[in-house]
């Protein structure tokens, strides 16, 4: 297991190549039980940091998000934690931290998906409060869909 620290930043170009590695190595071990590519693999990771859409934890980078605001939902697109790095309590932060960034944006929930083959993920996100709302097949995906309604902050 790796030690991390606890800051969580906006990646930059630089972090490009981690962002890759650490996103190949959480989501390869999948490859062989769902038969394709997981979509994060594929991504234009370059774009996405440029978009400021990624976010990194660990020196090296161990973990990351990959968010999406829209108006009325922070869209997690991908969450990754490196396999040396899990057991630590990155992915419990990172998920914390979208929590966070979704309230500073005002808005009221977080949504993401997972592949219905990632039944690990299945038993993962309900324990941090999040529901399904609906299993549709997309393309060669057949992902669970789930919502985190946010309670209100009052001043």
């Amino acid at each position: 297991m790796i030690k991390t620290d606890e800051t969580i930043r906006p990646a930059d170009a630089r972090d490009v190549p981690a962002v890759a590695a650490v996103t190949d190595a959480a989501y390869r071990p999948y490859l062989p039980r769902i038969g394709v590519v997981p979509a994060p693999m594929e991504a234009d990771h370059a774009a996405d940091v440029a978009a400021g859409k990624v976010f990194v934890t660990g020196e090296p980078v161990v973990g990351l998000v990959v968010v999406e605001a829209f108006a009325d939902h922070l869209f997690l697109e991908s969450v990754a934690v490196h396999p040396a790095a899990r057991g630590g309590g990155v992915g419990r932060r990172l998920l914390t931290f979208v929590e966070a960034r979704a309230r500073a944006l005002g808005l009221p929930e977080v949504r993401l998906y997972t592949n219905a083959m990632m039944w690990e993920n299945q038993k993962l996100y309900p324990r941090y409060g999040y529901e399904v709302v609906e299993r549709r097949v997309d393309g060669p995906y057949d992902r669970v869909h789930y919502r985190k309604r946010l309670p209100r902050r009052t001043p």
